[in-house]
């Protein structure tokens, strides 16, 4: 994904500027660069990557399949993670973890190190990004003949606050001929966030909204799904993106949530390479500025900086491009219901993926942090969720773009306790 960087033509006000400014200018420079990695970075919380020119390779060799994993020919469970460590993760951060101490099954942890206190206090997001997982997990699993027996929370249920060290899950794994193969197997490696412009000459078919639908739907009980495109009028899709432009107004300016972005913003092929997690941005401008030291990622920009006000323009232009919104409601919202919106969210972009469609989360309006209260009010409003209990789970973008680059991901090694 390419971030064009937004710089005035007259940085210091001149058309001439003189050589008694240039300490003016740097200074300048630095603050709107900072603004504007900050503005990349909030931009995203599956992970932002795919700007020009490249990604390393080792960063995203994973998306080449596990055939050339290490033990996956020997323990099909290294294999069958080669492909759950590819499902999307807020903030691209990848808490997973994979203890494989006992033979024939997969216990889940939580990696504590890695979640977003900031921008997904209650950790809402983190649970369902351990549910998209534990489907790619199960799907894959099938495509080997194994029957992949989830049971969530075996030492119990998270409380609805924090996280701790018990297990997300036990997957207890059996040869069983009767498995019947997921078709969405083959759209895994394909499957990537889109978060450019698309295609608004292009409306949604209803045949694929129905196809996300019905993926979304298997084993989500008392779920539903909704989606809004032209046929439901250019009323409802201007609601659409008014929140979601004032949610991610908010988000860019609230320094504590830009910070966080900031953690796991890695600039460059080096960074990227040595990471492979969290916010990537690889275009050529951003890396020399930050190579000479006029990024300054320690805080965050003015709200009224033209490095803000720009990448809200910019951010709002994305939203004019999209012909349709996609979103998931659930009943509730415990820790069980979390995970499995998360493994039915992976499922619709899969359908999506394989209907030619490009989806982007926008996450920030279900975000539970206190400057959100009005936008999430708004989207629960306007996605129906107004009974007791009701949560809108996922709510995201959807339509035709030009393909992207996979994001990050770290070394299968890395998610593995033996």
């Amino acid at each position: 994904m390419h971030f064009p960087m937004h710089f005035p033509p007259n940085p210091i006000g001149s058309s001439n500027p003189t050589r008694g400014q240039p300490l003016q200018r740097r200074h300048f420079i630095r603050l709107v660069g900072g603004g504007v990695v900050s503005a990349m970075a909030a931009a995203g919380t599956v992970g932002l990557s795919g700007c020009a020119p490249t990604m390393p390779p080792e960063a995203i060799e994973a998306w080449a399949g596990p055939g050339a994993v290490v033990g996956a020919a020997t323990d099909v469970r290294r294999w069958l993670l080669g492909y759950a460590i590819l499902a999307p993760h807020s903030h691209n951060l990848q808490s997973w973890v994979a203890d494989l101490g006992t033979p024939g099954q997969i216990t889940l942890y939580c990696d504590l190190k890695r979640l977003l206190p900031q921008t997904d206090p209650l950790s809402r997001q983190i649970m369902m990004s351990h549910g998209t997982f534990l489907e790619l997990l199960d799907i894959a699993a099938r495509e080997r003949g194994l029957r992949a027996d989830i049971e969530l929370f075996p030492q119990g249920r998270f409380g609805p606050a924090t996280l701790d060290t018990r297990p997300v899950a036990t997957v207890r794994l059996t040869p069983d001929s009767s498995v019947a193969k997921d078709p969405l197997f083959a759209q895994i490696l394909r499957r990537h966030t889109n978060r450019n412009s698309y295609d608004l000459a292009r409306p949604v078919p209803a045949a694929a909204w129905d196809a996300m639908a019905g993926a979304a739907a298997v084993g989500l009980q008392g779920a539903r799904v909704g989606f809004a495109g032209v046929e439901q009028g250019a009323s409802v899709l201007a609601a659409h993106r008014r929140i979601a432009r004032d949610a991610w107004r908010i988000e860019l300016t609230v320094p504590r949530t830009i910070m966080e972005s900031f953690d796991v913003l890695r600039v460059g092929q080096s960074e990227i390479a040595t990471h492979r997690d969290g916010v990537s941005l690889t275009a050529p401008m951003v890396v020399a500025m930050d190579r000479l030291g006029l990024f300054d990622r320690s805080q965050a920009p003015a709200p009224d900086s033209y490095a803000t006000t720009s990448q809200i323009k910019a951010f709002d232009a994305k939203l004019e491009s999209t012909p349709g919104f996609w979103w998931l409601v659930t009943p509730g919202n415990d820790r069980v219901t979390q995970v499995n919106a998360g493994r039915a969210y992976v499922r619709a972009q899969l359908a999506a993926t394989a209907q030619g469609l490009a989806m982007h989360p926008l996450s920030q309006a279900l975000q539970e942090y206190v400057e959100q209260q009005q936008t999430y009010a708004d989207i629960h409003t306007l996605a129906g969720a107004t009974a007791p209990g009701e949560t809108v789970q996922m709510w995201a973008r959807v339509g035709y773009a030009a393909a992207v680059e996979p994001a990050p991901r770290r070394r299968l090694q890395d998610f593995i306790r033996a």
